[in-house]
């Protein structure tokens, strides 16, 4: 299927991904994961939970290869690549950079997403490493939460999850992932990363945050936090409808990332605060950056 694996799309820390296709023209993104010693559980997770899955934002398996300790995913294959291919680098590098109301939609497609994941599945899925790295673009930018690897399935009437260590990437992981004094682990550890991420997209793609000593050297959601009016103005070039979206991008990001899960809201509450007016969001209490 990949010609012996002759095109690389990318390479992290369960494996690498290649190019492929079917004998029918359909392109294909093939997951090798790495050699297993151990029952190979991100397999098992992966498999076990996407499969269970139909939604728009949320990507497709095709199928699954299992021989001897080779294990194999096969999804579609997404023509613009991860979220941070586009959102995070600098396009003075001949690189494309995704506008405002391009970020919003996309930050609205992965709410959906994560909300079918938490409500609307069968059985309910805890994602656990939401990052730009694991949200794939199709051919129309439409956002796809992708590598279900540290995934954990839960029965739908139990709010609390139990498990055994630290599990995401640092920077995006919730903090009672660390401490049970935050709160316990739940649905609302991915409305965390959620937020971070957010943020990330609102911060990353302005150029005054990197020349600016002051942001630069303060936590980005606590100089933004401070500086909410100032920094929706310049990064929006004076556009009404582009200070509106940057601004509630951020509130609802930064209600996210509240230290406690329970002053989070959830994704569905997420998704009425993205597709509501502006001029009812509230900031919440600062008391987030203690």
């Amino acid at each position: 299927m990949t010609t012996s694996f002759a095109g690389k799309l990318g390479q992290g820390g369960f494996g690498a991904v290649y190019r492929g296709s079917f004998s029918d023209g359909r392109q294909i993104a093939v997951k090798m994961l790495k050699d297993y010693k151990t029952d190979g559980e991100d397999f098992i997770n992966e498999v076990s939970s996407i499969s269970r899955t139909s939604h728009v934002n949320i990507v497709t398996l095709i199928g699954f290869c299992l021989e001897g300790s080779k294990r194999a995913l096969i999804y579609d294959y997404m023509p613009n690549g991860s979220l941070e291919r586009y959102a995070f680098t600098d396009d003075s590098k001949g690189k494309i950079t995704l506008g405002s109301e391009k970020l919003f939609d996309i930050a609205v497609g992965i709410a959906r997403g994560l909300e079918y994941l938490h409500r609307g599945c069968n059985t309910r899925i805890v994602h656990f490493d939401i990052k730009p790295h694991n949200i794939l673009l199709d051919q129309d930018f439409c956002p796809k939460i992708s590598d279900f690897g540290l995934a954990k399935l839960c029965p739908n009437k139990e709010s609390a999850i139990s498990i055994g260590g630290a599990r995401g990437t640092i920077g995006y992981i919730a903090p009672e992932i660390y401490s049970k004094q935050f709160g316990a682990v739940s649905s609302k550890s991915d409305v965390y990363s959620y937020g971070m991420m957010v943020l990330e997209m609102v911060g990353a793609r302005d150029k005054n945050i990197s020349a600016n000593s002051e942001s630069s050297s303060q936590y980005f959601p606590q100089w933004v936090y401070e500086n909410l009016d100032e920094y929706c103005v310049s990064a929006s070039e004076i556009n009404g409808e582009i200070i509106e979206i940057v601004r509630k991008m951020i509130v609802v990001g930064l209600w996210c990332i509240q230290l406690s899960a329970n002053d989070r809201p959830t994704m569905t509450r997420v998704l009425e605060m993205l597709e509501g007016s502006t001029h009812v969001l509230e900031l919440p209490p600062k008391v987030l950056f203690s």
